[in-house]
């Protein structure tokens, strides 16, 4: 079997209440199955065409979760299932959730997204748009903001790492005292296979976890 069960268990049992969604981008049904098998119900996709495809043929009381880099034309293609998006990196693309929510006859929750590691590869809003976010979320009904999410730098700097999330953790609790986010404010979702513990130390509730669960990636073309 491709999927580290064991693993899967000991972390589990280590998360307690924190939410783990099992990171399952390039991996087949067969190995989602699996976990689903034993209780898991939160999965993490990246790419829009392969979650598509995987929502329609697995089970429907999955959570799927789009936690990877979402462009504003391909949210349509979401829209009517996804249980979490949380890689909002600008109220532009709040905007278009929440355009194909109202078509959807759905509210969507996200997750803004904050820039917090050094790297320039990473997305995400500074302190400025997430306030100007936050602050545009109140027009629009059908998307509810729940929280925020970052990736700390890869990086054996693990204090490093820790700082970053330190600070995103900081900027939680400072959000949660703004009244347009209100009593749905309960997300911070930050934490990979690579330093998840030192995130939950610094308070995330929900850690993305893939290879440790379920091995190496093999990568290939994406559609949609």
């Amino acid at each position: 079997m491709s999927v580290n069960l064991e693993k899967y268990n000991e972390i589990k049992k280590e998360l307690g209440t924190t939410t783990l969604v099992a990171v399952s981008k390039t991996k087949p049904n067969e190995d989602i199955q699996e976990l689903y098998a034993l209780g898991q119900r939160d999965f993490g996709e990246n790419y829009v065409q392969e979650l598509v495809d995987k929502e329609a043929a697995l089970p429907k009381d999955i959570r799927w979760h789009f936690i990877g880099h979402l462009q504003s034309n391909k949210v349509k293609y979401i829209a009517p299932f996804v249980y979490l998006i949380h890689g909002v990196d600008s109220f532009k693309l709040l905007q278009e959730i929440n355009k194909q929510a109202v078509k959807q006859n759905r509210i969507i929750d996200c997750l803004l997204q904050v820039h917090i590691a050094q790297e320039e590869t990473k997305f995400g809003m500074n302190e400025t748009e997430l306030e100007e976010a936050l602050a545009g979320a109140a027009a629009l009904p059908n998307v509810r903001v729940c929280g925020l999410m970052g990736m700390g730098s890869f990086s054996d700097d693990l204090e490093k790492v820790r700082g970053e999330f330190r600070f995103l953790k900081a900027l939680f609790d400072k959000c949660s005292e703004w009244p347009v986010v209100g009593i749905e404010w309960a997300i911070l979702s930050m934490g990979m296979s690579g330093d998840y513990a030192i995130a939950m130390e610094e308070g995330s509730t929900t850690v993305r976890i893939g290879s440790l669960l379920f091995g190496a990636r093999t990568y290939k073309e994406k559609g949609i």
